[in-house]
């Protein structure tokens, strides 16, 4: 398990009054149909900040026998030649502070800081979409609108090399970071 989501888990008690355990229990019991859903309960009801939400939905949710490396493992099915450019990217993120939450889904990975910045989704065999959440930023050829990833993000990069993960980038990623406060 990547250690920042660990650390997460393990400080969930005293940041949100419950651990992961109680909160799977108590959302199973909710059986909410959508992931939104959950979340936005979690936050109206609990006060739960959107990264906790967000992560314990995600918990919750994922078949207990599948693990993070298997989400990733399954995502990257097919597209293991574009599995170093996540990785690079997360490395970059990492660099951020020890904040940075790194949260594997069914189909992309969050980026989240006290809300989520970024995220990960390899959209096609040639190409990963990375999300980026920057407000009032004006879009660019490359810096495009948020496309498929809706109010999720504000903008989306397509990446297919290694050599995208410019200076660049990683100032809009670092930008983006900066503001999920």
């Amino acid at each position: 398990m990547d250690k920042a989501l660990q650390t997460m888990i393990d400080n969930m008690p005293e940041k949100t009054g419950k651990s992961l355990d109680e909160w799977k229990k108590l959302l199973k019991a909710k059986a909410f149909a959508k992931h939104g859903e959950a979340v936005k309960y979690l936050k109206t009801e609990y006060a739960v900040t959107h990264g906790f939400a967000n992560t314990i939905v995600s918990l919750t949710n994922k078949d207990d026998s599948e693990t993070l490396d298997d989400l990733l493992t399954n995502q990257y099915k097919g597209k293991e030649n574009l599995f170093p450019i996540y990785e690079q990217l997360l490395s970059v993120v990492k660099t951020f502070g020890t904040d940075v939450i790194i949260t594997p889904k069914k189909t992309s990975v969050s980026i989240i800081r006290k809300k989520q910045f970024a995220l990960i989704k390899p959209a096609t065999k040639t190409r990963i979409d990375l999300g980026l959440k920057l407000k009032d930023k004006p879009t660019t050829t490359r810096l495009e609108n948020s496309g498929p990833f809706g109010t999720m993000c504000t903008h989306r990069v397509r990446l297919s090399m290694l050599d995208e993960i410019d200076v660049e980038l990683i100032e809009w990623l670092k930008e983006s970071y900066q503001k999920a406060l």
